[in-house]
């Protein structure tokens, strides 16, 4: 399974992107199943429903959403601590997302690779 971040799933929404087509076809050729987490669902209806794009809305909420639970927010406690520890202040967003990724055994696909690469176990699509 693939957790696709909230960055590359706007640019795969944004008609025309060139990056979003690219990450389209990584996806498409990986042949795995996608999801996002209940955060990242947050985060993007939040700008949809801000810019008012209703009709992309409909597709997001087809996409298999994961929660993010309590063993989520021990583990994300934890990795954020860790990388504060070594010297990388992680957002906690960041924390969040890859704690659901690392619980599940998901990848995570993100363009924002620095922000991730702090926390151990994560794995990057």
């Amino acid at each position: 399974m693939i957790l696709v971040d909230t960055d590359v799933l706007i640019e795969i929404l944004d008609e025309g992107s060139k990056k979003g087509e690219a990450a389209l076809k990584k996806i498409e050729e990986a042949r795995e199943d996608i999801a996002l987490t209940s955060l990242n669902l947050h985060e993007i209806l939040f700008g949809l429903y801000k810019y008012a794009n209703n009709s992309k809305i409909e597709k997001i909420l087809l996409l298999d959403i994961t929660d993010f639970t309590k063993n989520d927010a021990a583990l994300s406690a934890k990795l954020e601590v860790k990388a504060e520890k070594r010297g990388n202040k992680a957002p906690r967003f960041d924390a969040m997302i890859a704690a659901v990724a690392i619980n599940r055994g998901f990848k995570l696909f993100t363009f924002n690779k620095k922000h991730f690469e702090v926390f151990e176990d994560l794995i990057l699509f």
